[in-house]
């Protein structure tokens, strides 16, 4: 059997009822090129989060990883290309906690690059009919912290696989109190999460 692909989306956060990430990664079908496909719902706490993709990584040995948070105000998929080893946090996350700049890993190297093949994969999206471009900031929140932690346990552990993050943005249900707010649906979204993956895995 193929080496599964992990996948993980987030819990709601902020007030919000849904999460953006969690509902295009919901949406992606179970296995991709031969690959069972590990869909993770990761909680929106700092450290927790990275624990449990940590884990699962160095359980699975997987052939790819594949992170994805929500950015509010964002129009298109942003496939990430680096994450900082710095936690800042704008709001508490769901646990409370508030970091304001302490390291995602002690001693870690101050950041990481993704190995999606980022620009292949915005041409497969765009080919798909999915709006998307690199992004060059992941911020410094969880979804940070998660892209930081996927990287170090992928070099930690020793493979050599595509892995990193993408940003979505919010669903059209999100923004209906506030329809000046950009949207995209989980349909597209979840499609330009999949041509991301085929795009790695080729």
């Amino acid at each position: 059997m193929a080496r599964p692909v992990i996948v993980t989306g987030f819990e709601p956060f902020g007030g919000e009822k849904s999460n953006a990430s969690w509902e295009a990664v919901r949406l992606l079908p179970d296995e991709v090129e031969g690959h069972p496909i590990h869909k993770i719902k990761l909680p929106v706490v700092f450290g927790a989060s990275g624990d449990i993709v940590e884990a699962a990584i160095r359980e699975l040995e997987p052939a790819a990883v594949l992170s994805v948070g929500e950015a509010g105000g964002r129009t298109c998929v942003t496939p990430e290309r680096v994450a900082v080893n710095r936690m800042v946090a704008r709001i508490p996350d769901n646990d409370g906690a508030q970091p304001q700049g302490d390291p995602v890993v002690e001693g870690g190297p101050d950041a990481y690059l993704s190995t999606l093949p980022l620009d292949d994969a915005v041409s497969a999206m765009s080919a798909a009919g999915v709006p998307s471009k690199v992004s060059d900031t992941a911020g410094l929140y969880v979804c940070n912290q998660v892209m930081y932690r996927v990287l170090h346990a992928v070099r930690s552990c020793g493979l050599k696989i595509p892995a990193g993050f993408a940003h979505v943005p919010y669903t059209p249900i999100q923004t209906v109190s506030n329809p000046e707010r950009a949207s995209l649906s989980s349909e597209l979204s979840s499609a330009g999460l999949y041509s991301i993956l085929i795009t790695s895995l080729a």
